[in-house]
């Protein structure tokens, strides 16, 4: 179990660009952005980018490798990709366990149906994607909201997934908590059967409640109280692991996202200070 302190990341946006020139934040230890916002971009938005990356570590969370679907894996993608990766001197390339291509490009991201077919399927195209980056791609359990074919649990595949294929986990608490309400589940049973020595980073966000029974994963509000609680759960089964928030959408001013960064820190400390034997109060 890790028992070290932990480090909290940010989404990294170009709408923050003017107001990071002026100097990042202490709370923020480390950025994650989306390489395909970023690729094709020169001029000004790649040196800023040279800039911050000289002097925080970055990790790129992938939205287009859709590595469920049937459709073949883009190599000219993953070849660019590559150069990206080494170019900006990125620590980690995640994705998301699902899918979002069909005969075309499709605007959302679906889930890969929880059978052993599609473990065999993905696992394989798991290890082409490792075979030409050269690192371990690091997966994201997602948040779903139907089961087509299932027949096995989304545990179970993830497990399978992540044993057979050598990739490592993207812990997302809110799509644990977002998925143990819609499929009504016991999170902190999923969260103990991950394997502590596969997570190499964890998500966390805000969602919307739709209903009693139906939570949708937006990344458009604070972070709720559950998912908190989640949090330090989740730190407590594995110790504490770098956190990223996550806002993609009514994106506040910075001081508020620092406020909660503050917050994963705070509840990062208090953990290792009770792993260690060390009265919370302490802090």
């Amino acid at each position: 179990m890790r028992t070290g302190f932990g480090q909290v990341g940010l989404g990294f946006r170009r709408d923050m660009l003017d107001e990071l020139d002026s100097g990042v934040p202490d709370e923020i230890d480390f950025f994650e952005i989306a390489p395909e916002n970023w690729m094709t971009l020169g001029g000004r938005f790649s040196k800023q980018l040279a800039e911050f990356t000289s002097y925080k570590p970055f990790i790129c969370h992938g939205l287009s490798l859709s590595i469920g679907s049937y459709d073949p894996l883009d190599m000219t993608f993953l070849k660019k990709l590559k150069t990206f990766l080494k170019d900006y001197n990125i620590r980690l390339y995640s994705e998301h366990l699902s899918y979002c291509s069909a005969d075309g490009h499709m605007y959302d991201l679906m889930p890969i149906p929880f059978t052993e077919d599609a473990i065999k399927h993905t696992v394989a195209r798991i290890k082409r994607v490792q075979d030409v980056l050269e690192r371990p791609l690091v997966l994201e359990n997602v948040s779903y909201y139907c089961t087509p074919g299932q027949t096995l649990t989304e545990q179970e595949f993830t497990l399978a997934i992540l044993e057979e294929s050598g990739c490592q986990l993207l812990l997302d608490v809110n799509n644990i908590y977002v998925n143990s309400v819609n499929h009504k589940y016991d999170a902190e049973a999923f969260l103990k059967a991950m394997p502590t020595d596969k997570i190499a980073y964890g998500h966390i966000a805000g969602h919307y409640v739709e209903a009693e029974d139906l939570i949708v994963d937006t990344h458009g509000s604070a972070v709720a109280s559950p998912v908190w609680a989640l949090l330090e759960k989740a730190y407590e089964i594995h110790g504490v692991f770098p956190t990223l928030l996550e806002r993609d959408f009514n994106i506040p001013q910075m001081g508020e996202l620092i406020t909660e960064l503050k917050d994963i820190k705070r509840i990062q400390r208090a953990t290792v200070r009770q792993l260690n034997g060390v009265k919370t109060n302490a802090l």
